[in-house]
């Protein structure tokens, strides 16, 4: 969060621009002109000393601001906008980034960092564009765990509250996917490794490329065990060992998945300031079939990686506790004077965030 607050002290000039989006469009789209712009004009990605594809720097998701999860049923069949879509995306995606600024006080979200705009109809590019459907098995691990404070409980102890809410990890995708702030990640690379850091909950994945194997699948951790090497100027990275106690979505929330799944990551730098990233998923005690997600990265000018403190034990899970029980002896008390009534919601009266633009998962 430290960050919002920095961006109200740094001067940022500029439109938002567009950035090309890779995939193809179904034959007979119309060719938003991002795209166009790609087929005209030559890049050559920057190499490392060693020769190895140069990824490395700050990058930020929030590019992928405005652009939802699932594709709307309006855009059917299309990975890409056309022109006119795109060109009512990008007078949004302005007015999104000016109502941000305007709106940064003691708290500033990271819609003032949307500098570049991206013509995706939905982060999800293969398929329909939606999510699958979940198997009965994933169906009956649900819980409100997996919302954690972002829901309603109940809070009966510690493993009621996410990962996040515990400050130990959002995983791989939720440390990801753009939400109100904390969104960036720096990459560095070696010879024979790349780190990649987190901004939010401080994680760090060092990435081996010399193609040494997997550990032993006794071993589970939360990021998994990952494994890199370069097809061209893409870095794919496989990962595997993963436990069920982690989720894929926006800070990590949602649904568990369970430790058999493997994830392919493939890291594309496209232009200076931009990295497109996509995600593979294939977890069939989960989800009915495979599913990527494409979520464009940038670095605009001034954007930098602050510390975010977070720590398990914060005050937040006692005070949550203490409420519950709280309303625990509140509900018996109003028992005994014959009054009935519903709990009250732990979610109720806590909009902190006045003047939040729509979008982190938001419509078109």
């Amino acid at each position: 969060m430290s960050r919002r607050l920095l961006a109200s002290a740094v001067a940022l000039a500029g439109m938002i621009t567009a950035g090309p989006a890779a995939a193809q469009a179904p034959a007979g789209a119309d060719k938003a002109p991002a795209a166009k712009a790609a087929a005209t004009k030559a890049w050559t990605a920057p190499k490392t000393p060693w020769g190895h594809p140069d990824i490395s720097g700050t990058w930020t998701s929030d590019g992928a601001i405005g652009i939802p999860r699932e594709r709307p049923d309006q855009f059917a069949g299309r990975v890409e906008l056309t022109e006119a879509e795109f060109a009512d995306k990008l007078k949004r995606d302005e007015a999104t980034r000016k109502r941000s600024d305007a709106t940064c006080g003691a708290f500033c979200n990271d819609n003032a960092w949307l500098k570049k705009s991206f013509n995706q109809t939905s982060l999800i590019v293969d398929g329909d564009g939606k999510m699958p459907a979940v198997t009965p098995q994933a169906e009956a691990r649900r819980a409100s765990r997996d919302r954690g404070t972002f829901g309603n409980g109940p809070f009966e102890s510690t493993k009621d509250f996410t990962n996040y809410d515990r400050c130990i990890t959002r995983g791989i995708v939720g440390s990801v996917l753009p939400v109100v702030y904390g969104n960036g990640n720096r990459i560095l690379q070696t010879p024979d490794e790349v780190v990649i850091s987190y901004e939010m909950v401080h994680d760090t994945r060092v990435i081996p490329l010399d193609g040494r194997p997997h550990i032993s699948s006794k071993i589970r951790q939360y990021l998994g065990d990952s494994r890199g090497h370069w097809e061209g100027n893409t870095l794919v990275v496989e990962t595997t060992n993963l436990t069920d106690q982690t989720s894929i979505g926006g800070n990590g929330n949602g649904l568990r998945h369970s430790a058999d799944m493997k994830i392919v990551e493939r890291f594309t730098r496209n232009a200076p300031d931009e990295l497109q990233y996509e995600i593979h998923f294939d977890d069939p005690n989960t989800y009915t079939r495979p599913f990527t997600m494409r979520i464009p990265l940038i670095s605009p000018p001034g954007f930098q990686l602050l510390p975010y403190d977070c720590h398990e034990g914060n005050y937040m899970l006692s005070a949550v506790l203490a409420g519950e029980r709280a309303e625990d002896k509140a509900i018996a008390d109003d028992a005994k004077k014959g009054i009935v009534r519903e709990r009250r919601p732990v979610q109720a009266n806590i909009n902190a965030v006045p003047g939040t633009a729509a979008g982190e998962n938001g419509p078109q």
